[in-house]
């Protein structure tokens, strides 16, 4: 978002910090053939990692590239609401996650602060000019131009200087994202840099990686925006197969354990998924039996998981499971256990 980088005073003091841990010369004095200019793309791999990353509160602003800064209000699915710190998000999520087959809504109270991906604080006037960061934001992404958010570098970092003739000017030492951000930004024309490997990371999977080189750096973040990507995927394929549930009653079309298709236990039964995560299931044999009480959720990884509690002890807990999503359409979803890929459920809309 190359309009919103202002100077702020975090910023100088960052700069600063750098010129106090830049020495003249290195003891590592010396040339490097494999050091990089200010738009190479080891460049913008590690200024991309390095961005600020403001994609937690994406459910309520929609825009990765900004991070909400409180205290701030808005009307969320019609009820106001002011958030003075973070831990407040759980307030509006709670709202938006109280129902599964309503249209959300977040209309912010104007003027609202925000930090961007390059670490500018700046006050959002109006919706016309929070809806051009959105659009910002969108171009940026589609440019391959915004936060990595998937790999988390551990600081410190040195990060060794050179001149044009690759002859080693200084080092210096990077003590967090926004100074690594820095440090890239404000790298001149006729200055190179190197990475002093190896540089620990952790991909948003938990794991820990040693890096030590720039080709590994650029394979870790390939293959964990990869993966990001097929999560994003699954994610909006729960969306649908929760829209599919929602509001919507089934009956057991296939049930099968043990190589056994036992369907037929559950033919008197419907089930109904209500939109507040609800699972209801009626004997309509027997209305003098009570009805079943379960609840269900939908959620994703790289795959659409629903998870389905029942009460125990009833006709319908062994429906009870983590279910792999196997295929939907608007009329049937098919299942399979996820610790046994032979245990499989098939739901028919009624």
């Amino acid at each position: 978002m190359k309009t919103l980088k202002l100077i702020t005073a975090v910023a100088l003091t960052a700069i600063l910090g750098f010129t106090s841990c830049q020495s003249e010369e290195s003891s590592e004095v010396g040339t490097n053939p494999n050091a990089n200019s200010a738009t190479s793309p080891t460049a913008s791999n590690y200024k991309r990692a390095a961005m600020n990353d403001g994609s937690d509160d994406d459910f309520l602003d929609g825009n990765s590239c900004t991070q909400l800064l409180f205290p701030l209000t808005a009307a969320v699915n019609g009820q106001t609401i002011t958030l003075l710190t973070r831990l407040d998000l759980s307030i509006a999520l709670s709202i938006i996650g109280e129902f599964n087959n309503d249209s959300d809504s977040v209309t912010f109270d104007f003027p609202i602060n925000v930090r961007t991906s390059s670490y500018s604080e700046i006050v959002v006037s109006s919706q016309s000019d929070f809806d051009a960061l959105k659009e910002d934001c969108e171009n940026a992404e589609a440019e391959g131009e915004d936060a990595v958010s998937c790999v988390t570098i551990d600081f410190p970092v040195t990060m060794l200087t050179y001149n044009i003739s690759v002859e080693q000017t200084g080092s210096v030492v990077v003590q967090s994202k926004e100074q690594l951000y820095l440090f890239i930004t404000d790298l001149q024309s006729d200055a190179l840099f190197s990475v002093n490997y190896p540089v620990s990371a952790v991909l948003s999977n938990g794991t820990t990686l040693e890096i030590n080189s720039d080709a590994s750096f650029q394979n870790a973040i390939s293959e964990c925006m990869q993966s990001e990507q097929e999560e994003e995927e699954a994610a909006e394929t729960a969306n649908e197969v929760e829209a599919i549930l929602s509001g919507t009653t089934f009956e057991v079309e296939t049930f099968v354990s043990g190589g056994v298709n036992t369907a037929n236990e559950y033919a008197d039964y419907t089930f109904e998924f209500t939109n507040d995560l609800k699972l209801i299931a009626r004997n309509n044999a027997n209305v003098a039996l009570e009805d079943v009480s379960g609840t269900y959720e939908v959620s994703s990884e790289t795959t659409v998981f629903v998870n389905i509690d029942f009460e125990s002890n009833t006709a319908v807990s062994a429906l009870g499971n983590d279910w792999v999503v196997n295929t939907y359409s608007s009329t049937l979803v098919t299942f399979s256990s996820k610790t046994d890929a032979s245990v499989t459920l098939a739901f028919q809309k009624i």
